[in-house]
């Protein structure tokens, strides 16, 4: 172990720079031996700056498709530029796709359980989640039993990513983002991918999953302190949210306004005129977007 103690890391603090929590880093290093941590006498584990950046090339890689147990040969052989690697997730996609359609959710909990143990949450969100929403919405255009299959899925991905936020939220500190739904739907997964995203940078979330008047936002956004408010809808935004409810909101409240979701596409034109920013429509475009604007305000 070096002598320079106060330039190393604890694993908790990586996690909060990296974005990457801690049992996927030490899943990295116990499983793939992907990061080599220095110890203190009694176990602790230490990271040092060439650490960060060998976990900042791993998540290229990871953005890039590969499997974690390809990454190891890659990083070993950083000049050679064409390397023959597999994609897991196409095969990860089907397998938790057959086991919604299956309606089994102990076999949904193996295969989620076991992914997000090995990568961190945005990869887990980019190359696994929305692609499996996308695929999921077009199945569900007028197919027999696809009310019973969203319900269900929609049911189990809210549960496990509501138990994700709570925990995020109990161990955070950082600033308040208050995140509400201005759709009708049930369950706007879109909603809650961001809400996790976001909470994995440090954020406290309060989220509102039902439809308020947004004119009413301002509200808990003033209790809260919040640093934004993102609104956030799958479809087009009716007349009475337009033209009276979000002019309302604001006209009168200081919190800076967002919105993510197809309706960020849909109504771009409108909301820049309100004083709304635009984000993206799928949730991981929308986090970046949104992480660019809140890292630049500080």
């Amino acid at each position: 172990m070096p002598t320079n103690e106060t330039a190393m890391l604890p694993i908790r603090e990586v996690s909060r720079m990296t974005g990457v929590n801690a049992v996927t880093l030490r899943a990295w290093e116990r499983r793939y031996g992907l990061i080599k941590p220095h110890r203190t006498p009694k176990g602790h584990r230490l990271y040092s700056d060439r650490h960060l950046a060998q976990i900042q090339s791993i998540l290229t890689w990871l953005e890039r498709g590969v499997a974690v147990s390809q990454v190891k040969e890659l990083l070993e052989r950083p000049n050679q530029t064409r390397v023959a690697v597999d994609s897991p997730w196409q095969q990860a996609q089907q397998n938790l796709l057959n086991a919604l359609l299956a309606f089994d959710p102990d076999r949904l909990e193996q295969i989620y359980n076991q992914t997000a143990a090995q990568y961190p949450v945005r990869t887990l969100c980019t190359q696994l989640l929305e692609p499996l929403l996308q695929q999921l919405e077009q199945r569900w255009q007028g197919q027999f039993g696809s009310q019973l299959e969203q319900v269900f899925a929609h049911t189990w991905l809210r549960s496990k990513l509501a138990t994700r936020l709570y925990h995020n939220n109990c161990h955070s500190q950082g600033p308040r983002l208050v995140l509400a739904s201005l759709s009708d739907q049930h369950c706007e997964p879109g909603l809650w991918l961001l809400a996790l995203l976001l909470s994995n940078e440090g954020y406290h979330i309060n989220l509102l999953e039902w439809e308020v008047p947004a004119s009413e936002l301002g509200l808990i956004c003033e209790h809260n302190q919040a640093k934004a408010l993102i609104m956030f809808s799958s479809q087009a935004l009716p007349a009475v949210q337009l033209r009276r409810q979000l002019p309302k909101l604001s006209d009168h409240h200081v919190t800076p306004l967002f919105m993510a979701g197809p309706a960020a596409i849909i109504h771009d034109e409108e909301l820049i005129g309100l004083g709304i920013q635009p984000l993206a429509d799928l949730p991981s475009r929308a986090h970046s977007r949104l992480l660019t604007w809140l890292q630049e305000a500080v």
